[in-house]
């Protein structure tokens, strides 16, 4: 398979990138943008894997990815990249310039990339599509976390749509939807929060970027019937 990750260099982004790499037989692309060094050391580590600059608040560089996808002939678009951090200040005192930025940054990039990726699976009739959403949406989100849930909505919501309009075209579009994880979008989040986190998991441990990166290649190589799906990946702590 040819798989192209956004945000692939770092955090969950690396964790997917090393579990589609992994596997010789997939070509694996994957776009960076503050992780230059690690995208190297990835794609010295494993050979069948290309790093790609793109920088999610520049459009000139979210169009030269969506100029690349065509060429690159992908068989899977995992949208995971996503720029700020997850937790940052309650929704009162958010100011509406924020709101805006935040949507620009992460949701329109998301968007544009996926229209372009759509385009080529339509031409091959064949195609998956994977977006990293987050378990805030199932359960009760944390204080300050009003952007990125919002944002994750949006595409939670779009995603339900790429898969009904493109099913007959043999596209399957499908959710993962981790809970916490400590990775460098969490990095900001006070310890004694991180750790009464921990205490209340059923599992007394936080999921590992790892644990979802095998979901993601579950839904690589799914069956076609696996359709509108979300995987919450939460150790059952709240289910639909």
């Amino acid at each position: 398979m040819k798989i192209l990750i956004t945000g692939g260099a770092s955090g969950l982004g690396e964790a997917i990138t090393r579990t589609c790499a992994a596997e010789v037989d997939n070509q694996v692309y994957f776009t960076y943008h503050r992780a230059a060094e690690n995208a190297t050391h990835l794609q010295m580590e494993y050979p069948n894997s290309r790093a790609i600059a793109c920088n999610f608040k520049s459009g000139s560089s979210v169009e030269n990815l969506k100029n690349q996808i065509s060429m690159m002939d992908i068989d899977v678009l995992i949208n995971n990249a996503y720029t700020g951090a997850c937790i940052k200040t309650y929704f009162h005192k958010t100011e509406q310039d924020e709101f805006v930025d935040e949507f620009t940054n992460n949701v329109l990039p998301t968007v544009q990339i996926t229209q372009a990726a759509i385009q080529c699976f339509r031409r091959k009739k064949q195609g998956k599509i994977i977006t990293i959403l987050t378990s805030f949406l199932i359960n009760v989100p944390p204080i300050g976390a009003g952007l990125y849930v919002a944002n994750k909505a949006y595409l939670a919501e779009l995603s339900r749509v790429w898969a009904n309009e493109n099913s007959k075209f043999n596209i399957i579009s499908n959710t993962v939807s981790p809970a916490f994880m400590q990775t460098p979008a969490t990095a900001a989040v006070d310890e004694r929060v991180v750790e009464q986190m921990r205490n209340g998991h059923p599992l007394k441990q936080l999921l590992t970027t790892a644990e979802v990166a095998e979901a993601v290649a579950f839904l690589c190589a799914a069956s076609q019937q696996i359709n509108g799906i979300d995987i919450p990946i939460n150790a059952a702590a709240n289910m639909r």
